[in-house]
């Protein structure tokens, strides 16, 4: 008879442990370059962009007002000028840096 996956799978870390010889090129062996750097923020914004058009529709679609009444409730929280611009740039970022890396890539 054949042998089991689990007898399968311990003879192959009994193999690779006896190597000595890393299992899979990991992140930190790459030296960083700017590349990498803007392929992995470009993700990352396409993540961040996807998630809150999809939380943003959703609340639209659950929460009980409309949206004047929720901008108003903001404004009435008078909110420093610091901390509205960096809530403007942390909203602006995102698209700008997805769609502006996208068009490089396209060229």
């Amino acid at each position: 008879m054949g042998t089991t996956a689990k007898e399968e799978m311990a003879h192959f870390w009994e193999k690779n442990t006896k190597s000595n010889r890393p299992l899979s090129p990991h992140v930190t062996i790459y030296k960083w370059s700017l590349p990498m750097a803007m392929s992995i923020t470009h993700r990352g914004t396409g993540v961040v962009l996807s998630l809150g058009v999809s939380l943003f529709g959703l609340a639209a679609l659950l929460l009980p007002e409309q949206f004047p009444h929720y901008l108003a409730m903001v404004k009435s929280l008078s909110l420093g000028p610091a901390l509205i611009y960096s809530a403007k740039f942390a909203l602006a970022f995102p698209f700008s840096y997805h769609t502006w890396n996208g068009v490089r890539h396209l060229v």
